[in-house]
């Protein structure tokens, strides 16, 4: 019995900070403080009481609507708390035995979870995410795992990860700004992948770029397809490297494997 609970208290803690990143998603991009008031449904502006707030379990009991006036929950709020239960489990037994750098990289998970649903709702990245992402990078650099060195090396290898990541980026945005006329990528994109690379170095952002523009590729071609989208349109480009880094910060891939395709 206690061998069980050890095994899934770190999802189930993961669920309760993804019913949080929820709150954070909702709220943030309105300018509202993520801690007052109560949680309300936002269809009648019922309070929601604890037992129809516990993560999951509660939209499930509740064929997901809302008790007081049977209103739609949006499907976004369970799978979060699953994505986010999921991630915390994984990290936490891939990295248990480094718990710093596992508690460095679960939050720049967390906040990565936020820039991605915001971006992809609406279209905006907060530096504040970015700039928190730079400092735990910079912070974690003495025992980041995919760092070598003394201290010395291993802070300059996140400080050279911070500057090239903004750098590759913003060489994008002004080569596509020459070439098409218009911003081929956002200015928070600069920023999030200069917190990236501190986290990841030079490597991790080259891997990182490539698998947003892979995945966000895919998705493009997927809206294209269905004619929800068309070829002049812009799509957000933040969920994708928040993809691309999230692998990336459980285990670095090397630049050199798209080689192979």
């Amino acid at each position: 019995m206690q061998e069980a609970i050890i095994l899934i208290a770190p999802a189930v803690l993961g669920l309760i900070i993804g019913s949080f990143l929820n709150v954070c998603i909702a709220r943030l991009p309105a300018g509202q403080s993520v801690v007052r008031p109560r949680s309300r449904c936002p269809s009648c502006g019922k309070l929601i009481r604890f037992y129809d707030n516990i993560p999951v379990l509660s939209f499930l009991l509740l064929g997901g609507k809302c008790r007081a006036c049977s209103c739609r929950i949006s499907l976004r709020y369970p799978v979060i708390e699953v994505l986010t239960g999921a991630l915390t489990w994984l990290f936490f037994w891939k990295w248990v035995s480094s718990p710093l750098w596992m508690a460095a990289a679960l939050l720049a998970v967390y906040v990565l979870i936020v820039i991605a649903v915001i971006d992809l709702e609406t279209m905006l990245i907060a530096d504040l995410f970015s700039f928190l992402l730079g400092a735990t990078g910079l912070a974690a650099s003495l025992v980041n795992p995919y760092f070598h060195g003394g201290a010395a090396d291993r802070l300059l290898a996140s400080a050279g990860g911070l500057v090239f990541g903004a750098g590759v980026i913003w060489a994008l945005a002004w080569l596509g700004k020459k070439i098409y006329k218009m911003d081929a990528v956002g200015e928070g994109d600069i920023f999030l992948m200069g917190g990236l690379g501190a986290l990841l170095g030079w490597q991790g952002v080259v891997s990182t770029l490539m698998m947003g523009a892979f995945f966000g590729s895919v998705y493009g071609i997927g809206l294209l397809l269905m004619k929800k989208a068309g070829r002049r349109d812009h799509m957000p480009f933040g969920p994708f490297l928040a993809l691309g880094g999230v692998i990336n910060l459980y285990s670095l891939v090397s630049p050199a494997w798209f080689l192979f395709f």
